[in-house]
């Protein structure tokens, strides 16, 4: 019992962090129905500029995660205006490839910079572990920070979007960029803001997945990256909270299989639900059947 239970509290720490990871995913393809898949390789840059900002000029570690929020923010922004405005109406496999061509970018410019080698993240959070069942079971501070981290983020995230203006305008873009556009707003400050959410929240992710996998390379975001997207499909990818529920459903199911079955198999069989699910409900768990007028 007390095994099943560290399992699934480290399974939930995993997904916590593919959640926030997909809210990055889920947000842009919402609003301006794009697969972003340089989105994981902003993850590793806000963990290299953490990682610096603690390892070499000793800042204090929230410091580190606040600049690390903050650059990726301007990152994204930049991106979005150099690599993606000037397709706005063009096919998405053009928007496809140039993702793909930014995402390698970023990991070249990435090894250029900082270098190849393995870099060990610094633990950065601290205290006591939470015990329960008379000391049979253990929780790191860690562990909480990341669960709650990820709850909190995602009630703030639903309450901007339904409540402010800035994301009222998200939603309107999300469902009509024409008629948002002729109501007055901006589509292309919309978009933006939205990517400029999204990597600052990547920036947190890389951080917190920093903590559980410490060994930081051009290519970290790579893995964590691909199965928030698959975390995000599964959930409804364009839902929020459909990237919670499919970020912590893909965590558990990858450390069950790891821990249960195959630690080899463990990704293969995250990957094979995947596809279970979407042959039954094609558009993930939360999302919506949207149909089209011909």
């Amino acid at each position: 019992m007390v095994t099943f239970l560290t399992q699934l509290i480290d399974g939930i720490r995993l997904g916590s962090v593919y959640a926030i990871i997909a809210l990055g995913y889920t947000m842009v393809y919402g609003i301006a129905k794009m697969l972003n898949f340089a989105h994981g390789d902003v993850i590793m840059v806000g963990a290299y500029i953490c990682f610096f900002a603690i390892s070499s000029y000793h800042l204090p570690p929230l410091i580190g995660i606040l600049l690390a929020m903050l650059l990726c923010t301007v990152l994204g922004i930049v991106i979005e205006r150099l690599a993606y405005k000037p397709l706005r109406q063009a096919t998405s496999l053009a928007v496809l490839i140039t993702a793909i061509g930014v995402s390698y970018f970023l990991q070249n410019g990435a090894q250029l910079l900082w270098g190849a080698n393995n870099k060990m993240f610094p633990s950065i959070i601290g205290g006591d572990a939470l015990t329960l069942f008379d000391g049979q079971l253990h929780v790191s501070m860690a562990t909480i920070v990341t669960i709650v981290a990820c709850l909190v983020i995602m009630a703030v995230l639903t309450w901007f979007t339904g409540n402010t203006k800035m994301g009222k305008a998200m939603r309107a873009v999300s469902e009509d960029k024409g008629a948002a556009q002729l109501m007055g707003i901006n589509v292309d400050t919309t978009i933006s803001v939205t990517f400029a959410i999204g990597s600052a929240l990547a920036a947190v992710a890389g951080v917190l997945y920093m903590c559980s996998y410490p060994i930081l390379v051009p290519t970290t975001g790579s893995m964590p990256g691909i199965k928030a997207f698959t975390a995000a499909v599964f959930g409804g990818i364009g839902s929020i909270p459909g990237a919670f529920l499919g970020g912590i459903l893909l965590g558990v199911i990858e450390i069950f299989a790891g821990t249960y079955i195959s630690t080899q198999l463990a990704n293969a069989i995250v990957f094979a639900v995947l596809i279970v699910v979407l042959l039954v409900k094609p558009t993930g768990l939360l999302g919506k059947q949207v149909r089209e007028k011909v």
